[in-house]
């Protein structure tokens, strides 16, 4: 395999991939299938860190929707997120690969809280990093806590695993007839309301001049493949002449 496109990326799982084929909760073997990809895309020499997702343990937003109080619900979803987390790198230990996990919304009993200093030592220490706890704050999605812990951890570009193999104009799932994109600018992501990203976490990336790449997370070995230019993806990014 050719050499990594990228040096230095992070990787967005959403909470739903960890369960397989399961219908909530966490699958093992599923965890075991995302811990082996990112070891496979790790000894080709890329440093990587990863944002989780907690949908599928709980989603705040779907309690705040019925009525319960928003941020309380935004708190029990970054807990999820922690949990998460702490199964990624349970699986990387197995492998005797070093994975540490910092969460934005403190839970020392169980992992370190995010700090910018824990983040340089985990990066200068070769540890695969897992942000936890989103950004610690309510409101804010995990794709914004993505875009953020991106830009303090130095990627270059953020790898978003999804159902599909890239951007569509519309759900491929629902509609045949919908477009795949190869390639797009941040902005058209903002204009044509794709919905790949929310808005905020799109226009932080731009802003910081990090690339999206989106890809399917199914298909074995994928991310090493991306990573190296190979596979199939969407490259997002903002043309150098507007950097």
């Amino acid at each position: 395999m050719s050499k990594p496109q990228f040096a230095r990326i992070l990787y967005k799982i959403s909470g739903e991939a960890l369960m397989g084929n399961q219908s909530f909760g966490i699958d093992p073997d599923m965890v075991s299938r995302v811990v082996d990809d990112i070891a496979a895309a790790r000894d080709l020499g890329a440093s990587i860190a990863l944002v989780v997702g907690g949908g599928n343990i709980f989603r705040g937003v779907a309690l705040a929707s019925k009525g319960a109080d928003r941020v309380t619900g935004d708190h029990m979803g970054m807990l999820a997120i922690v949990m998460n987390a702490l199964s990624l790198r349970m699986e990387f230990e197995k492998r005797g690969v070093a994975a540490t996990v910092l969460s934005g919304l403190a839970v020392p009993q169980v992992c370190e809280t995010f700090t910018q200093r824990g983040l340089i030592e985990a990066r200068d220490r070769g540890d695969v990093i897992i942000f936890a706890g989103g950004t610690g704050n309510p409101y804010f999605t995990s794709d914004t806590a993505a875009a953020l812990r991106a830009a303090e951890f130095g990627a270059e570009a953020i790898f978003k695993g999804t159902q599909v193999d890239g951007i569509y104009s519309a759900d491929p799932k629902k509609d045949p007839g919908a477009k795949r994109y190869d390639h797009l600018a941040h902005d058209d992501l903002l204009e044509q309301q794709l919905g790949i990203m929310d808005a905020s976490a799109v226009a932080l990336a731009r802003d910081n001049s990090i690339d999206l790449v989106v890809f399917s997370i199914h298909e074995k070995g994928e991310l090493a493949r991306v990573l190296c230019g190979g596979g199939t993806f969407t490259l997002v990014n903002t043309p150098k002449s507007k950097k």
